[in-house]
């Protein structure tokens, strides 16, 4: 399959602490440890499922392939999947922004999903310079984090984000937000926790895959059309949400996140090049809007 995201912006690297799986847990960071972590315990001499494998033009940093090799913890880069919205021209703005709150749930998999999804918020923020809504989504951005435990990695970036918004340098807004990403990614392989990782990439891409569906239906052309059939993403974030533990799979919204995710599959499936009507572009911008919302709406309202 093409590649659904071209970029023309791609300069930042995504790091992925690889390296630290060979760290011991500090006795804080054991404290620390998720229930998503505690869950995918397996009985013993059960044979653990495997994670799918990252498309590799996805993947944000080169040297983790190359020195240390793609692993579990390994997620699709936000950064690179907002690349595409380069190629989409002017975004209307006021139809795609959603509230943000700073307000963190209680549930784990939601703040990942949750946090994902504000990244998403940020890049948008950044593609359209909307410096004034840069501080919202840094508050918001270092409240989550904290919940996951990894607000001493996030804060730096919280304040340069409003810093760089202030001067108007985009292109390090991109990087803050595609690091933060990273350092959370880094915190969590220190945690054990390669669901949250991958949960946060899926927040992240339901927000941009929202975005670009809305932004192509609001202003239809076949050639930005060519940009949203990518079933191999799908297929992957399905696969991850199938090696769940069974009672997270069993939350009600992560099975509507696995059914909806399923139903948009035949739809992306297309030969290469193939450009979408406008009614299919209207019909994966309702389901795209109907797989955010089940993540946004169960999280708190300001």
């Amino acid at each position: 399959m093409r590649p659904p995201f071209p970029s023309t912006l791609a300069r930042v690297t995504l790091a992925v602490c690889a390296i630290a799986l060979a760290l011991p847990l500090s006795a804080q960071q054991k404290g620390a440890k998720s229930e998503v972590a505690k869950n995918t315990k397996e009985a013993p001499g059960a044979e653990k499922p495997e994670k799918a494998k990252v498309p590799e033009d996805l993947i944000g940093n080169e040297h983790v392939r190359e020195e240390f090799g793609v692993n579990e913890f390994t997620t699709p880069s936000i950064r690179k999947i907002f690349d595409s919205l380069d190629a989409l021209g002017t975004l209307p703005y006021d139809q795609l922004k959603r509230p943000i709150s700073d307000k963190a749930p209680s549930d784990r998999v939601l703040i990942a999903l949750g946090l994902g999804t504000l990244i998403g918020d940020g890049f948008l923020i950044v593609q359209s310079e909307k410096i004034e809504e840069m501080e919202n989504v840094g508050h918001a951005l270092l409240k989550y984090a904290k919940a996951l435990g990894a607000g001493m990695r996030i804060n730096k970036h919280s304040q340069s984000l409003l810093e760089n918004a202030l001067k108007g340098d985009w292109d390090k807004l991109r990087a803050e937000l595609a690091s933060t990403q990273a350092d959370v990614e880094g915190e969590m392989v220190l945690l054990r926790d390669s669901d949250v990782a991958h949960l946060i990439a899926l927040g992240g891409w339901l927000r941009a895959f929202e975005i670009a569906t809305g932004a192509v239906a609001a202003n239809y052309s076949e050639e930005k059309s060519r940009a949203l059939g990518r079933s191999d993403v799908v297929e992957y974030f399905l696969t991850n949400l199938e090696t769940l533990h069974p009672e997270v799979q069993k939350q009600p919204y992560i099975q509507d996140l696995h059914d909806g995710l399923e139903a948009m599959l035949p739809i992306l499936d297309v030969p290469e090049g193939r450009a979408f009507t406008k009614e299919e572009v209207n019909d994966l911008r309702d389901k795209a809007q109907l797989l955010e919302m089940v993540v946004r709406e169960r999280l708190p309202k300001k």
